[in-house]
């Protein structure tokens, strides 16, 4: 059910072991809706049209950027089921990373909001799974506050990373976000003809 990228669709891990998604670094992230429902618009003629959740999705992905001085966007996209991003954390100083010079990086992983952490429970501050649960928490509010969807969840409870190694992978993975609309057909096929052999865990 999820979209290739790589040609891969999911791997075993939940999270890359010991490394830590609160360092500096770039992370190519996908977050799907709960059952892929397309909550966010349409694509007309290789433009993504978003309607109103989309828009509120929209306003919260800039805002997340403004109000954490830790995480800088790049390329991003919004699609009818999902949302593409490549999130960079470069510390509170604005300091830390170079666009696509990123060390201690190995393969592609899917990661869980509340998956592989220690216990007691604990989110690290300032990492990639805090953004992620404060922007989905975010448009939650929001979309509940239209009196839409009261008491529901639009989201996936898994979402995928990857984190970015070289300036070449960086343009690639650029240049998939920016092609997403006009690919949509062919993703949006490739995605159902997976579901139908292998239900999304």
């Amino acid at each position: 059910m999820t979209e290739k990228f790589q040609n891969k669709y999911r791997i075993d891990s939940a999270r890359l072991l010991g490394y830590d998604y609160s360092q500096p670094g770039v992370y190519f992230i996908t977050l799907c809706t709960k059952n892929r429902a397309h909550y966010f618009g349409e694509v007309v003629d290789g433009h993504m049209v978003l309607n109103d959740i989309g828009k509120i999705v929209e306003q919260e992905w800039i805002r997340s950027f403004e109000i954490r001085k830790e995480l800088l966007r790049d390329e991003w996209i919004i699609m009818p089921d999902h949302i593409h991003g490549i999130v960079l954390i470069v510390g509170v100083d604005g300091a830390g990373t170079d666009h696509g010079l990123v060390t201690g990086a190995d393969g592609v992983v899917e990661t869980h909001g509340r998956a592989s952490l220690p216990l007691p429970f604990h989110r690290k501050p300032r990492s990639i799974s805090s953004f992620v649960a404060g922007f989905k928490s975010a448009v939650t509010n929001q979309i509940n506050d239209m009196g839409k969807m009261q008491g529901e969840s639009i989201w996936q409870s898994r979402f995928h990373d990857h984190i970015i190694r070289n300036a070449n992978e960086m343009n690639r993975i650029r240049q998939y976000i920016a092609n997403n609309p006009m690919n949509w057909p062919y993703n949006r096929k490739n995605s159902q003809s997976n579901a139908s052999r292998k239900p999304d865990r």
